[in-house]
């Protein structure tokens, strides 16, 4: 009798560490799953000055880093070295990752439009930023979670066959929104939109230094 106890015992336990090891194996599946369902890579975007410190978070964009996206592809998507009715197109299609498609479309039409005027042929174009007219916060509009309004300032210089034809300083007002794409092509996450009325703005010596004149050619307006 207590043989048959310590052998009904015995297989009362051996069920229940079955029964342990069925639930752990199923836990472990689930982990697994889980582990291989999560994201691989996460995109952290790291404000240029960190000397302060910064609480960073996958996703978060700061308007320091929008307002550097939105500067250096602007500036490429303009920079015409040998002969824009080459260039331009070029450079259209390289940075399609960083283009929304309605600017994309734009943008194609305004190369159409320009070569059929013969705009481009022959010309070239240097565009850099003006010193001292670099990311301030006001330059950054933020209008929700996904979308902002880069102010930028550049000098443009345009030459056609050697000869000065454009050297100008205009502000643009530059839209910008979150972009789902593929991070191989597009690592920011972000793209241009186009220009955000009231589009872009000649600028003055007064607009540059309005500590010194005043002038209401090319504000920096509040979207609030």
């Amino acid at each position: 009798m207590r043989y048959q106890d310590l052998n009904t015992s015995l297989k009362s336990h051996i069920t229940t560490l079955r029964a342990v090891t069925g639930v752990l194996v199923l836990i472990n599946l689930l982990l697994w799953r889980g582990w291989n369902n999560a994201k691989s890579d996460l995109i952290v975007h790291i404000p240029p000055d960190i000397r302060s410190g910064a609480s960073l978070k996958p996703g978060d964009i700061s308007p320091a880093n929008v307002y550097a996206f939105a500067g250096y592809i602007f500036q490429q998507l303009n920079s015409w070295d040998t002969n824009g009715a080459d260039d331009y197109g070029k450079q259209i299609f390289y940075l399609s990752a960083f283009l929304t498609p309605q600017y994309l479309e734009y943008l194609k039409n305004d190369l159409e439009i320009r070569g059929q005027k013969g705009e481009l042929a022959g010309r070239t174009r240097a565009i850099q930023p003006i010193p001292g007219q670099g990311y301030e916060e006001r330059r950054v509009d933020i209008l929700d979670a996904n979308t902002w309004v880069v102010w930028l300032d550049f000098h443009i210089q345009e030459f056609v066959r050697g000869m000065e034809v454009k050297n100008i300083k205009i502000r643009y007002p530059i839209r910008v929104v979150r972009f789902n794409v593929d991070p191989e092509k597009n690592p920011w996450g972000l793209a241009l939109g186009g220009f955000q009325p009231p589009g872009p703005a000649k600028l003055s010596e007064s607009d540059l230094n309005p500590d010194e004149t005043t002038s209401d050619t090319a504000t920096i307006p509040s979207t609030e």
